[in-house]
């Protein structure tokens, strides 16, 4: 199989369902930028002090491609199947975010991003699913889009700042809060 087929030259691509429409597209927008969000986890996933939510990271990349393909399809009769996103998935993310929670200190403030490149990573994730999550709602604006989606990665990225706190602690980074100038 090639690589290259050339037929995204001109700036248009292909939906699940067959139709050509211009990279530009909302919808392109959407997946792509819920694909750069799976590379994020990846890298997440990579770091040594994430080897204990290895599964629970892959999960979510899973679930990142089946979310991608939801969106790249553009409605009506699918030629394959796609697997669901269920508020099962949801509970996954909650549990665990429940679970880190539990083992960190209460927030007095907010925290500025960093303290270690892996916690850094984190924080970029977390950024970028809230760009996957508002272009998803901006398509939703125009099309129709799965709820559960819009909530998945609302949740997500909840997971990803919950992390991100947990990763400074088994770390021993130093947490750093915002204080806003008086």
């Amino acid at each position: 199989m090639k690589i290259y087929t050339k037929t995204g030259d001109k700036g248009k691509t292909s939906l699940l369902g067959g139709s050509r429409v211009s990279k530009a597209d909302r919808r392109i927008d959407a997946y792509g930028n819920v694909d750069e969000l799976n590379s994020w986890i990846g890298l997440l996933r990579d770091q040594p002090v994430n080897g204990n939510r290895l599964l629970l990271l892959i999960e979510i990349q899973d679930r990142l491609f089946t979310i991608g393909s939801h969106l790249a399809n553009e409605g009506g009769e699918r030629k394959f199947a796609i697997p669901e996103i269920t508020h099962t998935d949801i509970e996954r993310l909650e549990k665990a975010i429940d679970e880190m929670n539990e083992k960190l200190p209460s927030m007095k403030s907010f925290i500025l991003p960093g303290g270690h490149a892996s916690v850094s990573y984190t924080h970029i994730a977390r950024t970028v699913c809230r760009r996957a999550e508002r272009g998803v709602v901006a398509l939703g604006d125009s099309e129709p889009v799965e709820e559960v989606i819009v909530i998945y990665l609302n949740r997500l990225s909840d997971y990803l700042f919950v992390l991100s706190r947990m990763v400074t602690k088994e770390l021993n980074a130093t947490e750093v809060p915002w204080v806003p100038k008086k």
